[in-house]
């Protein structure tokens, strides 16, 4: 077996299982703000890391087009890699400064830098 195709299975594996935390997380955790962690986990990992799986895949095989699907998926997981953490930062940054979600910290450093 081809050590490319071993690794890419490995990753996809890894990409199913960080959506299955992803999604218990999201069930389970207390409030808005640490379920967008949950969700963002199951975005970078369940969607970003089978990405680059799925390159190291048809790199690994012998299919027509192969380097096509490799650079697309490398380059897509690329853009979700980035993408994922600056939409879940720009959606808590504004939910908190709009007040839409109930949430009682002990700190609160936006609120003390907007005096």
């Amino acid at each position: 077996m081809n050590i490319l195709f071993l690794l890419g299975a490995i990753l996809v594996t890894i990409g199913g299982i960080c959506d299955l935390f992803g999604a218990i997380g999201l069930l389970k955790f207390p409030n808005f703000y640490v379920r967008l962690h949950a969700a963002t986990i199951g975005t970078i990992g369940g969607a970003a890391i089978p990405l680059f799986g799925v390159a190291l895949l048809a790199l690994g095989t012998n299919i027509p087009h192969k380097h096509a699907i490799a650079g697309a998926s490398l380059i897509t997981g690329i853009i979700t890699l980035l993408a994922a953490p600056a939409g879940a930062t720009a959606l808590a940054y504004a939910a908190h400064k709009t007040n839409a979600v109930e949430w009682k910290p002990k700190i609160d450093h936006l609120k003390e830098a907007r005096k």
